[in-house]
């Protein structure tokens, strides 16, 4: 499958907008307890990328602080307006934005699932390997995305 760069998104409302202008690293489905409360669903969504790639050209997302399960900060940005989650920076060379705030996402498919232990037994996506809790490293979900066989094209 192909897919155009660069990749745009934004919030709700429409007045965060961002593109992508470089390849994610992955795509990935967290089941932890933080990633159910703050989707207020069964798991969350992400898609790491590189920071360098990743620029707002729209509006001026807040920004709130926390500390993720590993004890690592976290800030994520989100809409002052509607409140969409956008994006979050815990490295100052990634990025990790929601991908179910892109324009187009007929084309996501995560390489995995993160927490299986907390997962809601109705939410788990059969044909997609999963981990009892998150990998020390990500290399083996990025393996798992690159077999998936996505091609980003500049357009």
């Amino acid at each position: 499958m192909k897919v155009a760069l660069p990749l745009l998104g934004g919030c709700l409302c429409g007045q965060v907008r961002y593109e992508l202008r470089g390849q994610p690293f992955m795509v990935y489905v967290c089941h932890c307890k933080d990633c159910q409360r703050q989707s207020g669903s069964a798991f969350g969504m992400s898609m790491p990328a590189p920071r360098s790639a990743f620029s707002i050209t729209a509006g001026e997302p807040a920004a709130f602080e926390r500390t993720m399960p590993s004890g690592r900060r976290s800030v994520v940005r989100f809409c002052a307006v509607c409140a969409t989650r956008v994006f979050a920076e815990s490295s100052v060379r990634v990025v990790t934005i929601r991908p179910g705030t892109l324009d187009e996402t007929s084309w996501l498919r995560p390489a995995a699932q993160n927490f299986m232990r907390s997962a809601q037994s109705w939410s788990c996506i059969d044909d997609i390997p999963g981990f009892d809790t998150q990998p020390e490293a990500f290399e083996e979900i990025g393996r798992l995305w690159r077999q998936q066989g996505i091609t980003f094209v500049r357009s």
